[in-house]
């Protein structure tokens, strides 16, 4: 049988209490890329697709899910995402991409993509600073680890560059920009696996240029 083409898909969420304004937005966009990552494995049937889920705060990092093929991955609610607290943003990579990338060690023939949800900078880490996150990013990079940074309510590019994410996207917190989010986030990641089918580029340009509202009439 032929082995296909594994896709570790990690999503790093926010957790903080200023998410709390649009939690249940959040809620509803995590739900829906999990349904597009479950339509991109019907499309790109040589692809194999798991997801890694973990949400933070200053009370703890939560590991919601680990490498669970997207197939049998169950809708969440509020019982499982209930912002409070701080924003460890940097302890949160640090912890969730070494366990990933232990995982992987001696397999072949995947790629990883990693997403950063946050409203507001980090400002509690106590174990990795800006320094260790941006090393691991630049390593992991060159080993087919693409990685994004979807934010709001700070300089979101700053923040991203400073850690060496070149693919950000920016939000305003409320629901009507929570989905139009989450609307680019879904069609980025369908445009993602057709490049790994293609054999291109997966460092740069991940989210698609947005849409005219008004699209010419042909």
């Amino acid at each position: 049988m032929e082995t296909k083409h594994k896709v570790f898909n990690l999503i790093i969420l926010d957790e903080s209490g200023s998410m709390d304004s649009i939690k249940v937005s959040t809620i509803s966009g995590f739900n829906e890329i999990i349904q597009t990552i479950q339509e991109v494995e019907k499309q790109f049937t040589e692809q194999e697709h798991f997801v890694s889920f973990v949400t933070f705060n200053g009370v703890g990092i939560k590991t919601l899910l680990f490498n669970q093929p997207v197939a049998t991955i169950q809708p969440i609610d509020e019982r499982k995402y209930q912002p409070n607290s701080s924003t460890p943003l940097y302890d949160a990579m640090g912890y969730s991409i070494n366990k990933l990338r232990v995982t992987l060690l001696d397999m072949t023939d995947y790629n990883v993509l990693v997403t950063i949800l946050t409203d507001g900078e980090e400002n509690s880490s106590r174990e990795y600073n800006s320094r260790n996150i941006k090393n691991m990013v630049e390593e992991l990079k060159t080993k087919n680890w693409t990685f994004t940074y979807i934010g709001a309510n700070h300089d979101v590019r700053r923040s991203a560059f400073s850690i060496s994410i070149d693919n950000t996207l920016i939000f305003n917190s409320n629901a009507e920009d929570v989905h139009r989010m989450f609307d680019r986030e879904k069609s980025s990641r369908m445009s993602f696996s057709r490049k790994i089918r293609l054999k291109e580029d997966l460092q740069k340009n991940f989210y698609d240029e947005e849409p005219p509202e008004n699209p010419p009439s042909v």
